[in-house]
């Protein structure tokens, strides 16, 4: 298992210094949120640049609108093909939301038959992420928020997940159920890992009620061999960069020991 943080854990900091924090602590790379870092022909410079400190090994789609990127659906073939030419291995992009009236994006998802032949090119993975109930509206404003279908989605277009534990905290249901139905599915490919609790997401793993050293251990057990990423809320942290780094380090340490074959002694 490659234990990654999301650079969105600290989006407050420059990206090279994250990136460097990252590396000294002992991660095995990072994943990426396109933002405005990336707008127009910077995306590849900036990625590659970025990508001499410490491998880059999933990159997040944009969720809002970037300068050059264009719509939702040029957003993700872009994100896919930004991935491609830096030799990234998986990317992945939120469901179409109904109460953003993302209603073409959602057509257009539908016409795709393989995502992995028609939008990665069978080069890069695709993944499409589990998304969280709004506390203050009690719904979710997502499509394919039903189990069920997100999974019928997936097999159906040859989509793999990437599973967040905040967000299907937020669901308020059995958490360890629901999460062994996305993993039977076998469709698993990335996991962005936080605790979740009173309405909040992305927390630090224990500042929630989610069961995440006993999620940590089935992992372990049943050999699951892709990414976690570490996918924290910046306020999480505390200001100073040497206290955001010890913070980092016993994060790690605690992912280390509860991913780790004590038989292997290797992550």
């Amino acid at each position: 298992m490659k234990l990654i943080l999301s650079a969105g854990s600290l989006f407050t900091l420059p990206p090279t210094l994250v990136f460097e924090m990252a590396r000294d602590v002992g991660f095995d790379g990072m994943e990426i949120i396109i933002n405005h870092d990336f707008a127009g022909s910077r995306a590849l410079p900036q990625l590659q640049g970025l990508q001499s400190i410490l491998p880059v090994l999933s990159i997040h789609a944009p969720f809002f609108e970037i300068d050059g990127w264009g719509n939702k659906v040029d957003q993700l073939k872009r994100t896919a093909q930004l991935a491609m030419d830096a030799g990234v291995p998986l990317i992945n992009f939120h469901p179409p939301n109904w109460l953003s009236c993302e209603f073409k994006f959602w057509r257009w998802l539908k016409n795709i038959k393989d995502f992995q032949s028609e939008i990665g090119q069978n080069g890069v993975l695709i993944t499409i992420e589990n998304m969280p109930c709004l506390p203050q509206l009690k719904l979710n404003p997502y499509m394919l928020s039903n189990i069920e279908k997100l999974v019928r989605f997936m097999e159906e277009r040859n989509l793999y997940l990437t599973f967040d534990t905040a967000h299907c905290g937020s669901m308020h249901t059995d958490f360890l159920g629901d999460f062994h139905q996305y993993y039977d599915s076998g469709r698993m490919r990335n996991i962005h890992f936080s605790d979740y609790g009173n309405g909040r997401e992305h927390l630090l793993p224990g500042h929630g009620g989610l069961p995440l050293t006993r999620f940590l251990n089935h992992l372990r057990e049943t050999g699951y061999d892709q990414t976690l990423v570490l996918e924290l809320s910046p306020y999480e942290f505390p200001k100073e960069p040497e206290m955001i780094k010890e913070t980092l380090h016993e994060i790690f340490a605690y992912l280390c020991q509860e991913t780790r074959n004590p038989s292997l002694g290797t992550v």
